[in-house]
């Protein structure tokens, strides 16, 4: 370019000559107008112009069920308990919080509301006991935690916390995690706190005798309480999140999507952070988690293109959904059910609660 600038600058048409520094600044002028004159320039100007995500939160409450199949008083009372979480989640990364900190904090807060079938109101399995699953993941660094089938733990999303700090594994089940648990000081209930007069009534009806035959998958999806959360922090970092109590009725010693690492939950900085909703055992055969973040890395996707392509062409029809939050701060809602409870909010000012009368 600046050869092609000299030849037009050597004066074809007027018949003088500049010297070399007046040449050169002429050069500098000429090229300066053009790289600033390009759409592209202004594009990039513009971009600059918006404001820089500084924090993002994404929630999830469970896929399944629509709203339309609860009373209003439910899901007034649902969507009051979303905004409860979400509320907490962005107070942690508004005051400058790790994202780790605010998913935490989210699912705690969502375990010891017996709205939700994760902590207190989890379902029952086919013993009529509780088994809880958990985990939760470090998108900086991939570090990693989870529990399943835990019986005692009052909110197992801390329980699965301490497996990644704590140990030097990623997984603990069963009475294993009971121990742990008991080691590290957490809080312990009776297996039947987790109990509401919903769950009981559940599994009752699901059961006409203690020890009677499970029942086939009503044709129609139920509700899939699961509870997750994906946070980005001030610092850049993606955090992800997922709690259950499985599903009503289950095998005993069953074990879900929610404590497996890129079926349930699944983070990376460079990628997304993903949290799962729905019937576990199809999660875990495709891998959904960590295929959302498969496809942005290696398809080059956007976050909401590889979750809606994960949700609509991998999943089955009516067998879940997902929340996913990209290191921008883009979120990304997607489901295949009749209807998931969800809530997000970011630093530029969005606040959402997408459940019943919104």
């Amino acid at each position: 370019m600046l050869e092609k600038l000299k030849n037009q600058v050597k004066l074809k048409s007027v018949n003088f000559k500049l010297e070399p520094t007046k040449m050169n600044r002429l050069l500098i002028f000429a090229v300066s107008w053009i790289v600033c004159s390009s759409p592209f320039t202004v594009q990039a100007q513009n971009d600059a112009k918006v404001k820089k995500m500084e924090y993002a939160i994404v929630l999830h409450g469970g896929a399944g069920s629509a709203p339309n199949q609860f009373s209003k008083e439910k899901n007034a009372a649902r969507r009051q308990s979303l905004e409860k979480a979400l509320n907490k989640g962005k107070s942690i990364l508004a005051a400058g919080g790790s994202s780790l900190d605010a998913v935490e904090a989210v699912i705690r807060t969502m375990e010891d509301d017996p709205i939700f079938n994760a902590g207190k109101g989890a379902v029952y399995n086919a013993r009529g006991k509780f088994e809880l699953d958990a985990s939760i993941m470090d998108g900086s660094n991939r570090a990693c935690g989870a529990v399943a089938g835990v019986t005692n733990t009052r909110n197992p999303i801390s329980l699965a916390r301490l497996v990644m700090t704590k140990t030097k594994h990623v997984l603990l089940s069963s009475e294993g995690a009971n121990e742990f648990a008991r080691q590290m000081n957490v809080e312990i209930v009776p297996n039947l706190y987790f109990q509401t007069p919903t769950t009981k009534a559940r599994w009752e009806r699901q059961n006409s005798s203690k020890g009677a035959q499970l029942k086939p998958m009503p044709k129609r999806p139920s509700y899939f309480g699961t509870v997750g959360c994906v946070a980005l922090d001030k610092q850049g970092n993606i955090a992800a999140a997922t709690s259950t109590g499985g599903l009503s009725n289950k095998k005993y010693g069953r074990v879900g999507d929610s404590p497996i690492i890129g079926a349930g939950t699944y983070a990376d900085n460079q990628t997304c952070g993903v949290s799962c909703t729905g019937i576990g055992e199809h999660f875990i055969r495709n891998a959904v988690a960590f295929d959302v973040s498969a496809r942005m890395k290696y398809k080059k996707l956007a976050v909401d293109q590889a979750a809606k392509e994960v949700i609509h062409k991998v999943l089955a029809k009516n067998y879940g959904g997902l929340i996913a939050l990209d290191r921008q701060g883009n979120i990304a809602i997607e489901y295949n059910t009749k209807g998931m409870s969800s809530a997000a909010a970011d630093s530029n000012g969005r606040f959402e609660v997408n459940w019943g009368d919104k």
